[in-house]
């Protein structure tokens, strides 16, 4: 039977970020466990053969407000300086997203843009996300055919497409992702730090796990060893409901697939990330090059088809938040509490819709609460 002091299941950025915190702050060894053959779960990045780095799991950048999550991050790695803008095919036009005043302009005519922009601002004020099902329930007729507009040709396609159920059945806080944006900034993200690691996401996690005391162990699932271990503390990125074998039901879970194209053209599409709502089975199509501003006579694009979640099959990669998959994921919870010395966390072991810098800021919350 081996012995380890904290075993950590799952080497993405959730698990990694706690396993730095305890080998460098506490001294104390540390087994990373994951079932995949690389480390840095879904924010993994490798060089393609035509030289250019490609996110392998979709579009990964990196934002935050919070200067502690930056300057801790910064500690591993020097920063590209990255500002999302992407945009949406719709009525066989690229626009601008997410839906703003600018994109007001490309899709009506001129006087109807000005009074809806008008409208917007008198009712809202300037630089304001203002999600679509709130803007739905306006009564002024106008902003009530924004909304429906808004509604048909960017959310509600897209929405069925991404997540296999209707807008109105997922957790309002997701919905409001994809909001209407009062103002004329294009950018996606409105933080104050906004950036793609310099070498690479991997080379990120890479340096967070060089530590002696860090051991990683790849393509090694947690419950092919769970019966050949004991460890004091264990630290549980995966699904949760697997862990628990599923005694109340699977919880329910969105996958995607993303084929990974070379073109041999320099530049495929006039933005780093085009969304599709409402033609082809797929979301968006994303092109990689422009990431870190790479040079080449070629390009590399990923195709986004979200699938449902097959166990054995494909990742799961969504929680599917709503009252029905929260009162089951309280019942695993609950379960949670019976395990002294085992820790549930990650989109995954929290059941949570994570950025980035949430799910950094989540595992930093629990070593503080460890420690």
């Amino acid at each position: 039977m081996e012995k380890v002091k904290n075993l950590v299941v799952g080497a993405g950025l959730s698990g990694v970020v706690l396993a730095e915190r305890i080998a460098s702050q506490l001294q104390e060894p540390v087994l990373v466990i994951d079932r995949r053959e690389h480390i840095a779960g879904n924010i993994y990045d490798s060089k393609h053969s035509s030289g250019i780095t490609v996110h392998r799991y979709g579009p990964h950048i990196f934002h935050t407000n919070k200067k502690e999550i930056w300057d801790y991050l910064s500690r591993f790695t020097s920063w590209h300086y990255f500002f999302l803008k992407p945009r949406a095919w719709v009525d066989n036009a690229y626009v601008t997203l997410p839906f703003n005043l600018n994109t007001l302009r490309q899709v009506f005519p001129g006087h109807l843009a000005a009074r809806l922009e008008e409208k917007l601002v008198d009712t809202y004020g300037y630089n304001v996300k203002v999600p679509v099902m709130k803007l739905r329930q306006q009564k002024d007729a106008d902003l009530q055919f924004l909304a429906q507009y808004v509604y048909d040709k960017i959310f509600e396609k897209y929405t069925m497409k991404q997540w296999g159920i209707s807008p109105e059945d997922i957790d309002p806080e997701v919905m409001a992702r994809v909001p209407v944006f009062v103002g004329r900034d294009d950018g996606y993200f409105q933080d104050k730090y906004q950036a793609i690691p310099a070498q690479g996401y991997t080379r990120m996690v890479e340096n967070m796990l060089h530590n002696p005391l860090i051991t990683v162990r790849l393509k090694t699932p947690f419950e092919k060893i769970k019966n050949d271990i004991e460890y004091q503390r264990l630290f549980y990125t995966g699904p949760i409901d697997e862990f628990f074998d599923y005694k109340f039901g699977e919880l329910p879970y969105r996958s995607l697939r993303f084929d990974i194209e070379q073109k041999n053209t320099e530049y495929y599409q006039p933005a780093v990330v085009v969304n599709y709502p409402n033609n082809f089975d797929f979301t968006r199509i994303c092109e990689h090059k422009y990431f870190l501003n790479e040079k080449a006579s070629t390009t590399v694009i990923s195709v986004e088809f979200p699938q449902p979640f097959k166990r054995g099959e494909n990742e799961p990669y969504y929680p599917i938040s709503n009252a029905q998959t929260a009162a089951l994921y309280a019942q695993y919870a609950a379960e949670t509490k019976k395990l002294p010395g085992t820790y549930f966390f990650g989109r995954l072991g929290g059941y949570k819709y994570y950025n980035m810098d949430q799910a950094v800021s989540a595992a930093l919350a629990l070593f503080e609460e460890i420690k």
